[in-house]
């Protein structure tokens, strides 16, 4: 039923959505100059029609950030999911470091090797930073841009100057306790309901996969995505800016300032929503970006 490759605890699934996507899940080795060895990639694929469609999830997160937006997109068109480099259950290979770059160029090889046209990029969170990167390194693959409220703005916090052995791994380990992913979630919704037991499970059953603290410490040492200031006035692509009007994670003032900076863009707010609007509104996220991308 589910790829022998993801943890045990995948069995615990409730919500249909969320067992879709895991059955869904493929696995694709990708040669980078990353490293001879090629990373095994993680990955969901299904519609088709359109200009393919690539979703890229937000930080410490996986592809099971899109089991509500996924189906509703594919319904329509080709669609794509990935996990990034060092997340999620694409392979992290012990070599590698991981960083901003090597995630850029990570996706750049699954995108050739899978895809090979122009895509609509998504991007939820830190994935709106992926995105973004990605856009301003390989404009050539990307058709139109789609950024959920979007990381990549600000500096990520210099916690990364302070991570030694063992406080790196400590620091790490905090982030698998329950309570504190539930604090988490919650702050990510508008409505707390949504925070259920399934959800909670999807959002955990990555850190299972082998090498999950040695690229999370990797990871925040690099110091994750700076903010790319002027760099935004040179996407040259259609962009579309949409937002919970209630995120309390970045807070709403960003949104304004990514539709000033990005030349052709526009911001839509999405009512009654958190951070999460791929999760928390899903048929509205998904019209936004089946019109955008007509």
């Amino acid at each position: 039923m589910f790829a022998n490759f993801l943890p045990a605890q995948i069995q615990q699934l409730t919500e249909s959505t969320s067992i879709a996507l895991a059955q869904a899940i493929a696995r694709q080795d990708i040669l980078t100059p990353l490293n001879p060895q090629p990373i095994a990639t993680t990955y969901v694929h299904q519609g088709k029609g359109g200009t393919p469609i690539l979703l890229l999830h937000g930080f410490d997160s996986s592809i099971f950030e899109f089991r509500r937006l996924f189906p509703k997109l594919a319904e329509h068109q080709e669609t794509w999911a990935v996990d990034l480099l060092g997340f999620g259950f694409t392979n992290r290979i012990s070599e590698i470091t991981f960083s901003a770059s090597a995630i850029t160029t990570h996706l750049y090889y699954f995108w050739k090797t899978q895809i090979e046209v122009p895509v609509i990029l998504v991007g939820a969170s830190m994935g709106g930073a992926a995105a973004i990167d990605f856009t301003l390194t390989y404009p050539q693959a990307v058709k139109k841009l789609v950024l959920l409220d979007s990381a990549g703005f600000t500096s990520p916090p210099p916690i990364g100057k302070f991570l030694f052995p063992p406080f790196d791994y400590w620091a790490v380990e905090f982030l698998r306790r329950p309570k504190v992913r539930e604090n988490i979630s919650k702050n990510a919704y508008c409505d707390p309901r949504f925070v259920s037991v399934d959800a909670l499970l999807c959002a955990a059953l990555h850190l299972e996969m082998p090498g999950w603290h040695r690229a999370l410490i990797s990871f925040t040492k690099s110091g994750g995505y700076p903010p790319f200031g002027q760099k935004l006035t040179q996407i040259q692509q259609p962009t579309l800016i949409l937002w919970g009007k209630d995120d309390r994670i970045l807070g709403t003032k960003y949104a304004h300032k990514f539709e000033a900076a990005i030349p052709n863009s526009q911001l839509i707010w999405i009512e009654d929503c958190g951070h999460v609007p791929h999760l928390e509104k899903p048929e509205i996220t998904a019209e936004y970006i089946q019109q955008f991308g007509e």
